[in-house]
């Protein structure tokens, strides 16, 4: 009779765990590099073809108010990452030292919270956070495997000499052009990946090598539940290739745009935006062929504004939309980002939200649709009822943000109002009506001294002191 007990009791338990897992969704987080406002077809672009994004919006979400975690890449993932706005993260810049950098042991993390759940997990695409032996191996934050760059600039070079695979370095076929290597050593830089290719060598395109990784790996855990982070480094330029040949939009062909009457680097711009479009066409087919894509949220965006470093026209492509600024500006072009998100039978088709979100709250969203309690601590606020269509929502007291770069400056959302102080130290606050004045062009300070005065009081509020990160002073 005990042994029947417990062989009932172990079947029993079995069998809930695994019910348990089929009614967990999985989660698939999709990030663009430096990708504008402006970008794709369902967010108003007149140039840039993104069919299956513009489908995917379709039948899920557009969310027109989603903000990035900061204007740059590094503390933009460190807000996706853990939760904590760039007032109260580790990572609040790019940086060249490299523990300024680096995630910390014991972060709470979205990976980290998600295998308390039974998700499998994985990385592919660019890191950012913490190098092959540091604390901040992405594998040391809650993700079971990894494939990718996990050095920013590394992840400038489309076609290195060698990728990462979990803890190895693993050589291509890719070889570094001599004029990088002579750049490279009378400059006095490490060999950190970064660079350009000669053109005959240009054999192994990583960011088709991690997609080959990751539909792999989908395949491998379709049973679920899953967490996919797919942190694709386009249309991010090749900075040092710029410099060195002036063209940084590096991509294997220019695709549907060859024939057009444009510069190379904006060829190159649109087919990357394209070729990005196509891999996400093929995460859809393959859910879809698995009959798992009503149980998968789909979310697409990009870690902050565009750029104009790979020598592309910004404005030629209007990236920004109706926003103004881009990467490195803390007004919306900086910070506002083009979102979709797709779950058929639980986001409605077409629909579209104004709530202001931002990367932070993908960490209470991520465990409010796990089952898990939110970590206390964090500034993270689930969306889950703007997904549902659903009434309910809470809403922060703000939005924050805040950058080290061009003098420092921060800026805060709350409501319909937008604020940027810049510079950061005895600068001005400037106040736009965000709803009615999306471009932020009427400066309303002078008029609404009493809203100023609640702005300074979060900006104060917002901030906590880091030893590795210093206001900069204003420049005399």
């Amino acid at each position: 009779m005990h042994k029947i007990i417990t062989r009932f009791a172990i079947v029993t338990f079995l069998s809930l765990a695994w019910a348990q897992a089929e009614d967990k969704p999985n989660f698939i987080f999709i990030l663009a590099d430096d990708l504008g406002y402006g970008d794709l077809g369902c967010f108003g672009s007149e140039h840039i073809e993104t069919p299956y994004l513009d489908q995917m919006a379709a039948e899920g979400m557009k969310m027109t108010d989603f903000y990035s975690g900061a204007t740059v890449c590094a503390p933009s993932r460190c807000v996706l990452m853990t939760g904590l706005h760039m007032g109260h993260c580790w990572v609040r810049g790019n940086a060249n030292n490299q523990d300024k950098q680096t995630l910390q042991p014991g972060e709470v993390t979205v990976p980290g919270e998600l295998k308390k759940a039974g998700y499998s997990t994985a990385l592919f695409g660019k890191w950012g956070l913490g190098e092959i032996d540091s604390v901040g191996h992405p594998m040391k934050h809650g993700f079971d495997d990894f494939y990718g760059y996990l050095n920013q600039r590394h992840a400038h070079n489309f076609y290195p000499e060698f990728i990462i695979d979990q803890y190895e370095k693993v050589p291509l076929r890719n070889q570094h052009a001599p004029e990088w290597l002579k750049m490279r050593e009378e400059r006095g830089w490490t060999d950190d990946g970064a660079g350009w290719a000669t053109e005959e060598s240009k054999l192994d395109y990583v960011p088709d090598l991690v997609m080959e990784r990751t539909y792999k790996w989908l395949e491998e855990v379709k049973e679920g539940p899953f967490f996919l982070y797919l942190a694709l480094n386009m249309p991010h330029a090749n900075n040092e290739a710029t410099k060195g040949t002036g063209d940084g939009q590096e991509v294997p062909d220019y695709g549907i745009y060859a024939n057009k009457d444009w510069s190379n680097p904006d060829k190159g711009q649109a087919a990357m935006i394209t070729r990005m479009d196509g891999y996400v066409g093929k995460i859809i087919e393959l859910l879809k062929g698995w009959n798992i894509d009503d149980n998968t949220l789909i979310m697409f965006t990009s870690d902050n504004g565009p750029h104009t470093e790979g020598g592309n026209d910004m404005a030629f492509f209007n990236a920004n939309g109706p926003v103004r600024g881009m990467k490195r500006d803390l007004t919306d072009g900086g910070i506002r980002v083009p979102t979709v998100a797709r779950w058929p039978g639980t986001i409605p088709a077409g629909s579209v939200s104004d709530h202001s979100a931002y990367f932070g709250d993908v960490l209470a969203t991520a465990c409010e649709i796990a089952g898990l309690p939110i970590p206390k601590g964090r500034d993270s606020l689930s969306f889950l009822p703007t997904l549902k269509g659903l009434q309910g929502q809470k809403k922060a007291a703000y939005l924050y943000w805040e950058s080290y770069e061009k003098g420092g400056k921060q800026a805060l959302r709350f409501g319909k109002w937008k604020v940027v102080k810049e510079p950061w130290i005895g600068g001005p606050v400037q106040l736009y009506n965000i709803v009615d004045d999306i471009g932020e062009e009427k400066d309303l300070a002078a008029q609404l001294p009493e809203i100023v005065q609640q702005a300074e009081r979060y900006l104060k509020e917002a901030h906590i002191r880091s030893p590795e990160w210093t206001p900069p002073s204003p420049k005399k």
